[in-house]
């Protein structure tokens, strides 16, 4: 039956509710009020409230701004649910309470319920074996004519949409790792933490070497950069391993796999890897198993939590074209402050927001992995600072310049001048004029004057020169006679997906950054003689390339903490005859 705004199914002799009726359990805890937030707009949806404090459920109803119809309920899971669903009367169930893990010897006893009283369920289920087993729910929910999706979350769902999109023109996926990096300052509900816990130390299948192989949970670590193009990236992360449904799910669609890996990256990295030495206790038996401890990490994680407030995930995939040719690629995605922890819960909210225009998921049970591609996300991510695109790391790309080849997808949304610039070959020069400024702090000077920047003036004649050869940049700048030099290339390790410019001793990690038709270089490292200095201290200021009346303009800001502006210069170049 399709669903609108004004109109909905009957429920029970008499009594008409014209609008979508969805019970949350676990309405106001971490995943369940962010599941209410991102549906409260709707107004053709009833958003059932649920949980084991009514008082809590109405306290946070009155702080949330709807248009949909709220109504605080209390609901035990231990109780008896099937009455308690029935008595409520929801068109949808949507279990976001877990951990999943730990639901005993019945672990589908709400899925159960819910098809009973004649109402479909989704859950936001991460643990594998949950959300493989809901297909034995299969014939019961085809008779009704109702759907029983689990893991309507990031994993499954949205990690299976990438990988459809990062193979679309592939004919075998051989390798696949993903990971999700939460913002050190999300509140990660009591249950998150539990269910971590459940696998901390202990085995996790997963394929290795084309055979059946297992890791250990929390112990097993990669590290990978989260960069959407043409966005200022994450830090190196290191993940985990953890226990995940792509894990089990994705070798039984791409039969070719030979290699699958899912991991978590909290930050601080000091406590993750605090984490993982606690992990190997329990590898090792010293410890049962770190569940009696998750109420001291819940605690840990909102006391202790530092760093900036950014969240991200990536998908990575290994694969051939029917030409037989190994292509790389990834996805990545990064949310600024309180918007990358709602991103778990917007796939049943895309869902919800799906049936509310008139389509239904089929009827019976499964894996939630094929029911939303990345553009059913889109209306969701819009008005929220979540960033998202694909890198191609195949042999291809090695060929490219430098700019191109960092910037990927986001390249073709500079202007034509400031592309022309980084891609005029092994050897491009220009000439113009620029306006000089420079720091009076006698400090900024004698910095100035080391680095041989250019002296203070008005309509100075600038010349830049760039040599290209082996991945590598030679930059040379040439300012009324007064001249410098330094290099860029690619970064590699904690450098990777930046810019890396050396001027002698010093190196410095620059985001190179698209935004409203200007490349920005943003400083986010730096090391003296390869010793990382504190992050604290590297230089700042405001560097970007641009279009002016149509030709290439550059406004380049070098400022330190403490000491303030060491030099600015600006101006336009026109390309010119190398030497």
């Amino acid at each position: 039956m399709p669903w609108h705004e004004g109109g909905g199914p009957v429920h029970g002799a008499g009594v008409t509710d014209t609008r979508l009726r969805v019970l949350i359990i676990g309405g106001y805890g971490a995943f369940g009020g962010r599941l209410a937030a991102l549906l409260a707009d709707r107004a053709g949806l009833t958003l059932l409230v649920a949980g084991r404090s009514r008082e809590k459920a109405v306290t946070f109803c009155a702080g949330l701004a709807a248009a949909a119809r709220l109504e605080p309920c209390a609901f035990d899971r231990n109780g008896d649910v099937e009455a308690r669903i029935a008595a409520l009367r929801p068109d949808i169930v949507v279990d976001a309470s877990g951990p999943f893990q730990a639901y005993g010897a019945d672990p589908y006893r709400v899925a159960r319920a819910a098809l009973a009283a004649g109402a479909s369920y989704m859950d936001l289920a991460d643990g594998s074996d949950f959300v493989a087993g809901i297909v034995a729910l299969d014939d019961t929910a085809k008779r009704r004519g109702l759907f029983a999706l689990s893991g309507v979350s990031s994993y499954p769902v949205l990690s299976f949409a990438a990988v459809r999109r990062l193979s679309g023109d592939l004919a075998t996926v051989e390798r696949f790792a993903t990971g999700i990096a939460p913002s050190p300052r999300a509140r990660l509900g009591l249950g998150v933490i539990r269910a971590i816990a459940s696998y901390a130390g202990r085995p996790v299948s997963r394929l290795r070497d084309g055979r059946p192989s297992r890791g250990f949970g929390l112990i097993e670590a990669r590290r990978f950069t989260v960069a959407p193009p043409g966005v200022r990236p994450l830090a190196s992360i290191r993940f985990t391993l953890v226990d995940e449904p792509d894990l089990r799910l994705l070798p039984a669609q791409r039969p070719a796999l030979r290699d699958t890996w899912a991991g978590a990256g909290p930050t601080p990295e000091i406590l993750h890897r605090g984490l993982s030495a606690l992990a190997w206790l329990v590898r090792l038996r010293l410890l049962p198993s770190l569940q009696p401890l998750a109420p001291l990490f819940h605690f840990a994680s909102d006391a202790l939590g530092w760093g900036p407030h950014r969240s991200g995930m990536f998908v990575a995939i290994e694969g051939r074209t029917v030409q037989g040719e190994t292509m790389r690629r990834s996805w990545h995605l990064l949310a600024e402050g309180a918007d990358g922890p709602m991103i778990p819960s917007m796939a049943v909210a895309a869902l919800v927001r799906r049936i509310l225009d008139g389509v239904t998921p089929a009827p019976g049970a499964r894996p939630a992995t094929d029911e939303l591609e990345l553009a059913d996300y889109a209306p969701l991510f819009a008005g929220r600072r979540i960033f998202g695109g694909v890198r191609d790391d195949g042999p291809g790309t090695q060929a490219l310049p430098l700019y191109p080849r960092l910037l990927g997808d986001a390249w073709a949304a500079l202007p034509a001048p400031v592309r022309a610039l980084h891609e005029a070959g092994p050897l491009m020069a220009a000439t113009g004029l620029a306006t000089v400024e420079r720091g009076r702090n006698p400090l900024a000077r004698l910095v100035a004057a080391l680095f041989r920047f250019p002296r203070a003036g008005v309509d100075v004649p600038v010349r830049v020169e760039i040599a290209a050869a082996n991945g590598r940049e030679t930059w040379r700048r040439d300012f009324a006679g007064r001249r410098f030099a330094s290099t860029q290339e690619a970064g590699t390790g904690r450098f990777e997906r930046l810019v890396v410019e050396r001027f002698g001793p010093f190196a410095f990690g620059l985001a190179p950054v698209v935004e409203t038709g200007r490349l920005r270089l943003v400083p986010c490292r730096w090391t003296l003689c390869g010793l990382p200095m504190p992050r604290a201290l590297v230089p700042r200021g405001d560097a970007f390339e641009a279009v002016e009346d149509g030709r290439f303009a550059f406004d380049v800001e070098i400022a330190l903490p403490l000491i303030g502006r060491v030099v600015r210069y600006r101006g336009r170049l026109q390309q010119s005859a190398a030497r």
